[in-house]
């Protein structure tokens, strides 16, 4: 699962380049979150384009995620999310229905700005949340172009040592900010090291759960239980075939 960082870097500014010049858009707008994945995405993208074409934008709900730059937005998503709670009769209590109507709102926000400066969404999601299913449909999964969704967590780690991230947002533990206190990793289970490792055994050398289970995995059965049970994202929306 090891990447050469300065290869990987160069392929995905390519990318990056090759999709705004053919879609012959100039701007974009990225969500920052103060996590390494919107950090490594945006570090990336200012090597792609001028940084005076990019909007960062942060969208708390508790209090600002990271400090931005005056000249583009720093938004509180709270009063909307709220409206959306109250008219729907949502629990208070009820973290994973706030949770997505958070990421939901929040998309509305960036896909209206993006409007407004006539931009690309740029999307932050890694390979691993993908395959887990650890996204909201048509929230945080939502985007016009994804630059790090083909790197596992672990890789991501590794392009962000190689771009120079802050040590302060390598360490801090990986968070969807959906709720207070809440991490990825105490929601799974398991830590994103040793999911990467069954995953990558699972989707990419085709091992079937047991083999995985010999290897000393022992949250294996856990990882690939939570990859089968998130696979209908992958699906929908269901259409009738032609």
């Amino acid at each position: 699962m090891k990447t050469d960082p300065k290869k990987e870097t160069e392929r995905i500014i390519a990318f990056l380049k090759k999709t705004f010049a053919e879609q012959k858009i100039k701007n974009a707008v990225i969500g920052l979150s103060g996590g390494i994945d919107s950090a490594v995405s945006f570090l990336l993208l200012k090597r792609a384009i001028p940084e005076k074409n990019i909007f960062p934008i942060s969208l708390a709900y508790f209090s600002p995620y990271v400090a931005i730059p005056k000249k583009n937005y720093d938004l509180s998503i709270k009063e909307a999310v709220d409206a959306c709670v109250q008219n729907l009769g949502v629990s208070r209590n009820d973290n994973v229905r706030i949770g997505n109507i958070m990421a939901r709102v929040r998309m509305i926000f960036l896909y209206d700005l993006a409007k407004k400066n006539k931009a690309l969404v740029v999307g932050t999601e890694n390979k691993s949340e993908h395959l887990l299913g650890y996204f909201t449909r048509f929230g945080d999964s939502a985007s016009d172009i994804e630059p790090i969704q083909h790197l596992y967590k672990t890789q991501v780690y590794e392009l962000a040592k190689y771009l120079n991230v802050p040590q302060e947002i390598i360490n801090i533990p990986p968070t969807a900010g959906l709720w207070q206190g809440q991490t990825d990793e105490e929601e799974f289970g398991f830590t994103y090291e040793e999911a990467d490792q069954v995953l990558y055994y699972y989707f990419e050398q085709k091992l079937p759960i047991e083999e995985i289970v010999k290897k000393e995995l022992i949250n294996a059965k856990k990882v690939i239980k939570r990859v089968k049970e998130n696979e209908y994202k992958h699906k929908t929306p269901y259409v009738l075939e032609v």
